[in-house]
C-alpha cells in the first residue's frame, strides 16, 4: 500500500477534528468581536422605542428580534424533527406588528432566543449528532448546514439591528443618523 502524498497527517496529540469543529461553531455564536453580540445588540432599548422604524429601514427592533428568535427555532427543528416543514415565508418568520403585543413579550423573546441556541449549542457538542449526515426527511441539509446558515443569519440581522440602533441613537459612540 502506499502513502498518499495529498494526505493530511494529523498530530497524534491533536484534538479530534470533528470536535473541533464543533467547540469552534458554538465560540462563533457568542463571538461579539465579529458580528457585535446578540445582547448587546438588544440591550437597554427602551419600551417607546421597540417599535419604531427610522429612516428607510422597514423593520423594528422588536421585529428583528422575532425574526432571529424564529429562526433560530426554525434552523433548530429543523435539526430536531424528521420530516420538517419550514413555516410559510415570509410571514412564517416575522411578526404581525412592528411593535411587542404586551410589556412582558419583549423580554419573552430575548429569553426564548438565548434558550434556543443553549438548546443548539448542546445538539452541536454532542457527539451523537452527525454534523454531516444528512438530516432526515430533508433535501440534504446537514447538521452543520443549518449551524452555519444560522451563524450567517444571525450576523446578518445583527448588524441590522445594530444600524438601527445607531439610527436611533442607541448606539454608543455614533451620532444619531449614522
Amino acid at each position: 500500500m502506499t502513502e498518499d502524498k495529498n494526505a493530511v497527517k494529523m498530530d497524534p496529540g491533536a484534538e479530534d477534528p470533528v470536535a473541533l469543529v464543533r467547540k469552534q461553531i458554538v465560540a462563533s455564536f457568542h463571538d461579539g468581536n465579529v458580528h457585535g453580540g446578540f445582547a448587546k445588540a438588544f440591550a437597554d432599548v427602551p419600551p417607546h422605542l421597540r417599535g419604531v422604524k427610522a429612516g428607510d429601514l422597514p423593520f423594528t427592533l422588536w421585529g428583528l428580534l422575532e425574526q432571529l428568535r424564529l429562526c433560530v427555532l426554525d434552523f433548530l427543528d429543523y435539526c430536531r424533527q424528521p420530516g420538517y416543514v419550514e413555516p410559510p415565508f415570509p410571514e412564517g418568520y416575522w411578526p404581525e406588528g412592528d411593535a411587542p403585543p404586551d410589556e412582558t413579550a419583549w423580554d419573552r423573546s430575548l429569553e426564548e432566543f438565548v434558550s434556543l441556541m443553549k438548546e443548539f449549542e448542546t445538539l452541536i457538542l454532542d457527539p451523537s449528532t452527525n454534523l454531516f449526515r444528512p438530516l432526515p426527511g430533508s433535501s440534504g441539509r446537514t447538521a452543520l448546514r443549518q449551524a452555519l446558515a444560522c451563524l450567517d443569519h444571525n450576523g446578518y440581522h445583527l448588524g441590522q439591528a445594530i444600524r438601527l440602533r445607531r439610527m436611533l441613537g442607541l448606539w454608543p459612540g455614533y451620532p444619531v443618523g449614522e
